[in-house]
């Protein structure tokens, strides 16, 4: 027996809470650089505070997936970490821009303390949702079940990064002063966690996730048993299917291409963007809020591009549609590179937008049909570390890079970007779709 059909409905809630997860998650991208340099960071450390998302991704997401393979309860077997991790990613949120108060004579340490917790709870959060799709939707069904996850994710993206701009314009201060994180990114920080929570608790409570014995018969397989799935982590490795492996050269160049324009975007374009209308380079507060608006552009054209992506992937094929989108993100890239006045730079984000839609979306709709069902949780996690291998290289060498070979000039690293995006593009000509 197959598992049934979902309703459109039950599919979106199914990664509704992954909406409120990514609202956090953009205002930490959108931000992260600006609060740690309000702390008293300087461009050449920056790298090194972003390797907190990485490093708890390798350790949490695995661990997660494993655990959560096992886990039978009455609210189910991902729900549970969903859960647990948006409370906890709500409390995270509301202290982050209140570190100088936490620790006035450390606030640097203090901020660092905290972002690494909301790393932490952020990947508890995020891991199971990839699971989650995989386990409830039919092969007919996956790739829309991805499609909407991806949808729901830059949606709320782009509400995440526009949070402090609407603040802005309600008339809360973007003044910035030393040692202390401006009012309208606090603001965005705890309203942020409270959607967050919200959004997780709709998933949590409209979702009925299948009992052991129904998994195992949609499945076609036995149901669990105490001492079944005893196989040691390296047997698990050495069983990976070689189409992860591909996909992740692929996921090791675009995702570096992303870190570095999370990391560096902020001083990349300080001093340098414009103001549309009077030409006049804008102010540090101002720069801050447009990387905002920047953050919250490339999101669009991901959500409409992957109302299409499925359908043109149906028809031209999954590593056409794939290679293209990346080609039109390290395009975004160099228009980074060359543009300065504030609405022009909304241009090159589009194709980093497309290039989003595509990494969101393809791999993972790729990578479900290769797995076995039964331990789609671990390996779902193990695929992680294609996100933050790379992401931790980059924040090891970034400043090194930045300060040797690039004479700190950060947006030489927004051009390296574009280098690895097309690298990424590349590669995907190298995977293997057929089941192995």
């Amino acid at each position: 027996m197959d598992k049934p059909d979902l309703s459109f409905w039950r599919i979106w809630n199914l990664s509704f809470g992954f909406m409120g997860v990514q609202i956090g998650y953009s205002l930490q991208n959108s931000n992260t650089s600006t609060i740690f340099e309000s702390l008293g960071a300087d461009v050449h450390q920056l790298s090194y505070f972003w390797l907190a998302a990485p490093l708890a991704g390798l350790v949490v997401q695995p661990l997660v997936g494993l655990f959560s393979d096992k886990t039978w309860t009455r609210l189910g077997r991902r729900i549970p970490f969903i859960l647990g991790g948006a409370i906890v990613s709500a409390i995270s949120l509301a202290l982050m821009p209140n570190a100088p108060a936490l620790l006035s004579f450390a606030p640097l340490a203090m901020g660092a303390f905290i972002l690494l917790f909301m790393d932490l709870s952020f990947n508890v959060t995020m891991q199971p949702f990839r699971a989650l799709v995989a386990d409830m939707l039919n092969d007919r069904q996956k790739t829309t079940g991805y499609v909407v996850q991806t949808f729901l994710i830059n949606l709320g993206a782009v509400i995440g990064a526009v949070l402090p701009l609407l603040l802005t314009h309600l008339g809360v201060s973007d003044a910035t002063a030393e040692g202390r994180v401006s009012d309208h990114i606090a603001y965005s920080y705890y309203i942020g966690g409270a959607v967050l929570l919200l959004t997780v608790l709709v998933t949590s409570f409209k979702t009925k996730e299948y009992p052991p014995e129904k998994f195992a018969e949609y499945n076609h397989e036995e149901t669990d048993t105490p001492h079944e799935g005893k196989s040691s982590f390296m047997e698990l490795l050495r069983d990976i299917p070689r189409v992860m492996l591909q996909l992740g050269v692929v996921q090791f160049f675009s995702w570096a291409a992303l870190f570095l324009m999370w990391t560096y975007l902020k001083p990349a374009i300080t001093g340098s963007v414009t103001d549309h209308f009077t030409g006049e380079l804008l102010g540090d507060g101002a720069t801050q809020t447009w990387v905002g608006v920047l953050n919250g552009t490339y999101p669009i054209p991901a959500c409409i591009a992957s109302l299409f992506i499925g359908g043109i992937a149906a028809r031209y094929g999954n590593k056409i549609v794939y290679a293209v989108s990346l080609l039109f993100g390290a395009a975004g890239f160099a228009g980074l590179c060359l543009l300065h006045d504030q609405y022009m730079l909304m241009i090159p984000m589009t194709g980093i937008g497309i290039a989003w839609a595509a990494i969101l979306a393809m791999p993972y709709a790729i990578l479900s049909r290769a797995v076995e069902p039964r331990r789609m949780g671990l390996y779902m996690g193990i695929f992680n570390f294609t996100i933050t291998i790379p992401q931790i290289a980059i924040g090891l060498t970034g400043g090194i890079i930045i300060k040797y070979v690039f004479g700190s000039n950060p947006v030489a690293m927004i051009a390296l970007a574009g280098v690895f995006m097309l690298l990424a593009a590349v590669s995907v000509f190298f995977v293997n779709e057929s089941r192995e």
